[in-house]
C-alpha cells in the first residue's frame, strides 16, 4: 500500500512539473519579464527619487516582496489551472475513484504548484541580481518563508479550482482578491508610512505577514513580529489543507 501511494504521488508530481516545464515560455519566462519591469520602473526610475527605507535603498527594500509576489502568483496559478483543467476534461474523476488516497492527490498537486513557485522565484531572484546585490540576513527564515508561502497558495489554488465552474471562475480570485491583497501587503512600502488607522487595517491583510517575514530573511527588518508571521503561516497551512482535503473527500464540485 505504501509503495503504491508513493508511486501515485510520484506520478502526479512528475505530471505537474512536466506540465509547466514543457511550456516554460508561457509559465516561467513571462513572470521573469514582468518582475524585471517592476525592478526597472519601481526600483530604478521611481526608486532613485525615493529616500531610503529603514536604512536600505528603495530597490533593496522592494526586492523581497517582488520575489515573494512571483512565488504567490505562480504557485496559485499552477494548481488552479491544472486541477480545473482536470475537472474540465473529466479525468480527475479517474483519480478520485482510484485507490489513491485523497491526501496523496492533494499533496501531489501542491508539490507541483510549490515547485513552479520556487522555480519562478529563483528566476526572479537571478533577475534581481542585475539590479542590486542581494544580502541574506537569515537563510533559514528566508527559505522557510518562501516554501511555506508556495504551499499555502498552492492549496488555495486547488480550493479555487474545486469551486470553479468555468475558466472565468479561476481568474476571479486572483484578479479581485489576490492581486489587491498583494499590492497592499507592504511589497512597495512600509506600513509605518500609513496613518494609524490604515496601519491597523493593514494588519488584517495576511500577505503583509508573509512579505515582512521574507524581508526579515533578506534584510533583517520587519514591520511585523516574526513569531506572529510564522504562526499565521502555519495556521493557514493547517486550515486550508484540512479544508481542501474535506472538499476532495466529499467530492465538492466534482461528483454530481
Amino acid at each position: 500500500m505504501l509503495r503504491g501511494n508513493l508511486i501515485a504521488l510520484q506520478t502526479i508530481v512528475v505530471k505537474e512539473v512536466l506540465r509547466f516545464s514543457r511550456i516554460w515560455v508561457q509559465t516561467i519566462l513571462p513572470p521573469a519579464i514582468t518582475m524585471a519591469l517592476y525592478f526597472i520602473i519601481f526600483g530604478n526610475l521611481i526608486g532613485s527619487q525615493i529616500a531610503a527605507m529603514d536604512g536600505f535603498s528603495y530597490m533593496d527594500y522592494i526586492v523581497p516582496g517582488i520575489i515573494l509576489m512571483s512565488v504567490i502568483t505562480n504557485s496559485y496559478a499552477n494548481v488552479v489551472s491544472s486541477f480545473y483543467g482536470a475537472k474540465f476534461q473529466r479525468h480527475v474523476e479517474e483519480l478520485l475513484v482510484s485507490p489513491t488516497p485523497n491526501y496523496i492527490i492533494l499533496v501531489g498537486f501542491v508539490i507541483g504548484g510549490t515547485v513552479r513557485g520556487l522555480v519562478v522565484g529563483s528566476v526572479v531572484t537571478a533577475v534581481s541580481l542585475a539590479f542590486t546585490d542581494i544580502n541574506v540576513h537569515h537563510l533559514g527564515v528566508l527559505l522557510a518563508t518562501v516554501l511555506i508561502t508556495a504551499i499555502i497558495f498552492s492549496i488555495a489554488g486547488l480550493i479555487n479550482a474545486v469551486y470553479a465552474n468555468s475558466f472565468d471562475d479561476i481568474s476571479i480570485i486572483p484578479t479581485f482578491v489576490l492581486t489587491p491583497l498583494t499590492y497592499l501587503g507592504g511589497v512597495f512600502y512600509t506600513i509605518k508610512m500609513l496613518p494609524e488607522f490604515w496601519q491597523q487595517a493593514s494588519l488584517l491583510n495576511p500577505i503583509l505577514y508573509l512579505v515582512n517575514a521574507m524581508r526579515y530573511g533578506m534584510l533583517g527588518i520587519s514591520d511585523i513580529n516574526l513569531a506572529w508571521s510564522f504562526m499565521l503561516m502555519g495556521g493557514f497551512v493547517i486550515v486550508l489543507g484540512t479544508f481542501a482535503l474535506v472538499l476532495l473527500e466529499k467530492g465538492v464540485g466534482i461528483k454530481s
